[in-house]
């Protein structure tokens, strides 16, 4: 079946008992056992449950893994993918990423006596000399947070099965609908459900799908054990929003070119940073790994930090807020919001500069969000 059909489809059949058409909420801890040591396909909600389990077989239909995994949070979701490190692991992970990504690395997994190198991954040969005897992981997103910068997946995959390495990406920008990394090569894709997948920002969630039927069962002991897992009353509105995610995602993915590129042209921006643009250094790796670029892109100010923060104070339809993914645009300052958590040093190492904004936009109309910005930008 096609995408937009497993969207609707895959792991939903209608329910059982009454032949709901919608996955009901099975809004339950426990669940009776058919006798004494006869447990059904359910027995407690940590370890199963209904309304998730048709939200991870159509995560994992969509992504192409053997299984997939809901979370309470994205992070929950990382950090559950991260126990598979222990003391004297080693892991690589990509030097552009998200800030709290970074703050779990740094202030969480180090403390577990994991080693973490940051490296820059878009060059495969350096990946390959970083490798150790100890290193266990690759970590990536792609594109990253919030420079949009891209990472080769199948070179990076080709290079961590020559080595015996896991490799993880971040699939939270692109979604399965333009990107799907386990054809690519990747062993582990995590989303933070909040965001595309979800699509109306209100709901906080993550996921894992797996390539592999061992990693499936490494997962699934570490989100029983570590009970991790999504509730169900969340699961169902995730599994509502991954019904239109295809026609969201063409919608987002059109108005964020198309403003783009009016921003590309307007005197008072320096750079824009969209791989869908010519101007992109990754442009043509853009058209070879995905079929769209999403809705979230970056670009710069000119004149710095107190003319960012004018056009910042000036929108009107765009909300200031973090986040991404959701049908309504938002607009942030990364420096000092998503990766205010990040040390001021490493951020101006990779790029995360005051003049930087980063905007998730909607699927409103797009003349209703460039007049906006140029309301904003007459500010400037």
């Amino acid at each position: 079946m096609k995408f937009e059909t497993l969207a609707i489809h895959a792991g939903q059949g209608p329910d059982k008992a009454y032949g709901a058409v919608m996955t009901p909420i099975y809004q339950t801890s426990t669940f009776a056992f058919k006798g004494v040591g006869e447990p059904g396909l359910f027995d407690y909600s940590r370890s199963g449950n209904p309304t998730r389990k048709a939200l991870e077989d159509c995560l994992a239909a969509l992504e192409g893994g053997v299984r997939g995994f809901a979370f309470a949070t994205g992070m929950a979701a990382e950090a559950t993918a991260l126990s598979l490190l222990g003391k004297g692991d080693h892991i690589i992970v990509h030097d552009d990423l998200y800030g709290g990504t970074y703050r779990l690395l740094t202030k969480v997994i180090a403390n577990h006596g994991v080693s973490i190198d940051f490296v820059n991954i878009r060059d495969t040969a350096l990946l390959e000399k970083s490798i150790r005897p100890d290193t266990k992981m690759i970590w990536l997103e792609t594109p990253t947070n919030p420079l949009m910068n891209l990472l080769d997946l199948a070179a990076i995959s080709a290079v961590a099965r020559r080595r015996n390495v896991l490799t993880v990406c971040d699939n939270t920008f692109l979604s399965p609908v333009f990107q799907r990394p386990l054809d690519l090569g990747m062993d582990i894709v995590v989303h933070s459900t909040t965001k595309y997948i979800n699509g109306h920002s209100d709901v906080v969630g993550g996921a894992i799908v797996v390539r592999k039927p061992e990693l499936a069962e490494q997962i699934g002991f570490l989100q029983n054990a570590m009970g991790t897992c999504s509730g169900p009353q969340d699961c169902f509105l995730v599994l509502r929003g991954l019904k239109t995610l295809a026609i969201r995602m063409a919608a987002h993915n059109a108005n964020a070119l198309g403003i783009a590129q009016w921003l590309e042209a307007h005197p008072k921006i320096s750079r824009v940073l969209h791989p869908g643009l010519n101007s992109h250094p990754q442009h043509e790796l853009a058209l070879r790994q995905s079929t769209g670029h999403g809705g979230t892109f970056s670009f710069r100010v000119k004149g710095g930090r107190n003319e960012a923060f004018k056009l910042l104070s000036n929108v009107k339809l765009f909300t200031l807020a973090e986040s991404l993914g959701g049908v309504e645009s938002l607009i942030q300052h990364p420096a000092t919001m998503t990766h205010a958590s990040m040390p001021l040093d490493v951020k101006e190492k990779i790029g995360i500069t005051d003049d930087l904004i980063r905007i998730s936009v909607g699927i409103e109309h797009i003349n209703d969000l460039i007049a906006d910005l140029t309301q904003a930008l007459a500010a400037v």
